[in-house]
């Protein structure tokens, strides 16, 4: 595709802080939504905190060449429930969070040492485009229940848990922010199609908040969207008076792990391994059908160039840096990639600032605040766009794919429906996504059917079998001349 800004690009400084911004947007919905899920501790100021310096390790890694952001992984989110089994306290539970991250990071750390050794042929022979596309394609639609889910809800208040938002008011916010991106991507003028999310969420949540607004006035709690009451949960209370902060230091993970562990046993250094070497293994398929996607939208190899083993490198040692910092290990966000794509930004400065933002963003409470206060439809809203676009990329990757022939065909179709259908499977802690499961299958298919060279007829593509209807024809007329001739001659022998 074109580019409006290329991996080396710098836009100018105003532009670049609305760009970075844009990024942040994009990714920290799910970034904050993992410590959330979790719990014990973890916050989502850590969090930011983490993916910003994870992401620049990242950048640093692989030379400033591949725009992309890394975020808190959801594949991790059994694992780092893990560390805190068998009622460990916080502090060895942090602890446990640190060093489980590490050896996941050391997982990334030695296949990129592999594949430095033996180089990255194999892989491409192992995943071509008829394996990598569906699977991209997969990644995308395997989120799309997130997205129409949170579509249709508004955020409940916290002075009356029981009343939430109608699911139809939410989905008029959503819709409207989708609206917008739309509109502002396809028909905005230059600087309108760089930010088409900004403006999105920006339109979503002031649509939300009006009619929030109307609902505490009227007493209706069906428009009742945006939850107020999350910024009186990020202000300091000294008994009867509330203090607002500005800036406060998030509680990074190594402070609390720190403080004194309690006891730690060979059996629980056994339960961490468990539950995050094998998942590695499973981020690590994740990875490289996101950083092919990537290429095919900024129409370079970043396997190639800066190479696989950087991106690994900057992967696994930013996931382990996330960790020590945030908790949760970080991964390259197909978010951030699908924002790159809309937008034609693959600018990598504009990811270095993102990333300097998340950072900074994680001390001023405000900011923390009003991310946190982002109604999940309008989210939903800007996610439809996001998954949607993740999973059209994988598909157009097929376009260079002959489906006519059975191979192709079998491995494609295994894909596709195995990770829609969503299968996962699970072995103790460990939890092999659909996303995982659908590339084993398609790469075991695609070896099991990789000495077929023929395919019947009615496999075979429109164009395939017009040429071989043509070439049916060419000698059918070719022979005539023979036979004529052939009977010229019988006819004079007879004579």
């Amino acid at each position: 595709m074109n580019l409006t800004f290329g991996i080396s690009a710098k836009p100018r400084p105003g532009q670049l802080i609305v760009f970075a911004l844009q990024q942040m947007l994009a990714i920290l919905a799910a970034t904050i939504a993992v410590p959330m899920i979790v719990g014990h501790g973890l916050t989502p100021a850590a969090a930011m905190f983490g993916a910003g310096v994870g992401t620049i390790v990242y950048w640093l890694f692989t030379q400033r060449k591949s725009p992309v952001f890394l975020g808190s992984s959801f594949a991790f989110l059994g694992s780092m429930s893990a560390a805190f089994a068998g009622g460990v306290s916080m502090q060895l539970g942090m602890l446990g969070l640190i060093i489980g991250a590490a050896m996941a990071g050391f997982v990334y750390v030695l296949i990129a040492l592999i594949i430095k050794a033996v180089g990255v042929g194999w892989l491409n022979k192992l995943m071509p485009p008829v394996v990598i596309g569906p699977t991209v394609a997969i990644i995308g639609l395997s989120l799309a229940g997130n997205a129409v889910s949170d579509l249709q809800k508004g955020d409940v208040l916290l002075a009356d848990s029981s009343a939430a938002a109608s699911p139809y008011a939410a989905i008029a916010c959503g819709l409207i922010t989708l609206a917008t991106v739309m509109i502002c991507s396809t028909y905005g003028k230059r600087m309108m199609k760089l930010i088409p999310f900004i403006i999105g969420i920006l339109v979503g949540y002031a649509c939300a908040a009006l009619m929030t607004v109307i609902g505490i006035h009227d007493g209706i709690d069906a428009l009742k969207i945006v939850d107020f009451n999350v910024f009186r949960s990020y202000m300091l209370t000294d008994g009867a008076v509330t203090l607002t902060t500005f800036f406060s230091i998030p509680d990074l993970t190594f402070m609390e792990a720190f403080k004194g562990t309690g006891e730690f046993t060979g059996t629980y250094f056994a339960t961490l391994f468990a539950a995050y070497v094998p998942v590695a293994f499973v981020v690590f398929a994740e990875h490289v059908a996101d950083h092919k996607n990537l290429s095919s939208i900024i129409n370079k190899d970043l396997l190639e160039e800066p190479g696989l083993p950087r991106t690994l490198l900057g992967d696994g040692v930013g996931s382990m840096v996330g960790a020590f910092f945030g908790g949760c290990p970080n991964t390259t966000y197909g978010e951030s990639i699908a924002c790159v794509a809309i937008t034609g930004n693959a600018s990598t400065i504009t990811i270095f600032a993102a990333a300097v933002g998340c950072i900074l963003f994680s001390f001023i409470t405000p900011l923390v605040a009003f991310v946190d206060s982002i109604p999940a439809c309008v989210m939903g809203g800007v996610c439809i766009a996001l998954y949607g676009f993740i999973a059209v990329s994988g598909l157009k990757m097929l376009q260079t794919v002959d489906l006519g022939k059975n191979r192709n065909l079998f491995t494609a179709s295994v894909i596709l429906i195995s990770g829609i259908g969503g299968l996962s499977l699970n072995f103790g802690a460990v939890t092999i996504t659909e996303v995982a499961t659908a590339l084993i299958l398609g790469i075991l298919t695609n070896l099991m059917l990789a000495k077929a060279n023929e395919e019947p007829i009615w496999a075979q593509s429109a164009a395939a079998r017009a040429e071989q209807a043509e070439k049916a024809a060419q000698a059918k007329n070719a022979a005539k001349p023979a036979a004529h001739k052939s009977q010229q001659q019988r006819k004079k022998k007879k004579h």
